[in-house]
């Protein structure tokens, strides 16, 4: 995961901003990562839930593609795609996407 996560962040993830949480399902918005604390990022998951396998980490300013959402418990999460690389695909959770 970490060789994944190195090779992410040298296509320069961290561009641009988008301003909303799509709220229909099949949105295809371009959202940017916002709100994870320091050093942290937001995990990239293989299904909607935090026992899902981590697939990549995902620093702040990184820009996804919005596939589509779902709420599991209280949580929504979001079904999207890596904006420089669209074949890597996971859930987010929506909080941290803007």
């Amino acid at each position: 995961m970490t060789r994944l996560l190195a090779i992410l962040l040298a296509l320069g993830l961290a561009q641009g901003c988008a301003s909303t949480v799509p709220t229909v399902a099949g949105d295809q918005n371009t959202m940017t990562v916002a709100g994870v604390e320091g050093e942290d990022m937001l995990k990239l998951r293989a299904g909607p839930g935090i026992d899902q396998m981590v697939l990549a980490g995902l620093p702040n300013g990184t820009n996804v593609r919005v596939r589509d959402c779902t709420m599991v418990d209280t949580t929504r999460w979001c079904r999207v795609a890596m904006e420089t690389a669209p074949t890597l695909e996971g859930y987010v959770s929506s909080a941290y996407l803007r």
